[in-house]
């Protein structure tokens, strides 16, 4: 999957939507998930093509190693010019780049959320359902009972 070519505009949209149907707490007092965009660098930033990259590769198992090679510098270096410049670590913005895809899978396909799990680059459903509820507020599941019905 590739951010290249992405409408925010109809992104935030399709978002503020989501919201407007959405009460701010579930049944038992819970408070309501909140829908947190991608950490994202200014146009024309160094990082901007090593983004894309790990998007576009999101469904393999990166190493911080792996993708300091990529960049001709150390697992360091690369970790501290990435925080300086997204505000997160290079791990923590590809777990959420995988929640990403994964909510656009769970909107807009019925594959099961164990396909989902591996399409999207985690080493098993388990691990995507614990990443999915820190990342977004809510399980894989309750997600998809939320937006499936928008598309």
């Amino acid at each position: 999957m590739s951010c290249e070519g992405a409408d925010w505009g109809l992104e935030a949209l399709a978002d503020a939507a989501r919201l407007s149907v959405m009460p701010l707490e579930r049944e038992g007092g819970q408070a309501q998930f909140v829908v947190r965009r991608q950490e994202t660098t200014p146009a024309g930033s160094r990082l901007e093509p090593l983004l894309r990259w790990m998007a576009d590769h999101a469904d393999r198992p990166l190493t911080v190693a792996e993708i300091a090679v990529r960049t001709g510098t150390s697992p360091r270096t690369l970790t501290r010019r990435f925080r300086e410049q997204t505000g997160t670590t290079p791990l923590q913005w590809l777990h959420r780049q995988r929640v990403h895809q994964a909510q656009h899978l769970l909107e807009t396909t019925d594959h099961p959320v164990e396909r989902i799990a591996e399409r999207v680059g985690f080493g098993s459903p388990t691990a995507f359902r614990d990443r999915f509820r820190r990342v977004a507020g809510t399980s894989p599941q309750a997600y998809r009972r939320a937006f499936q019905g928008h598309r």
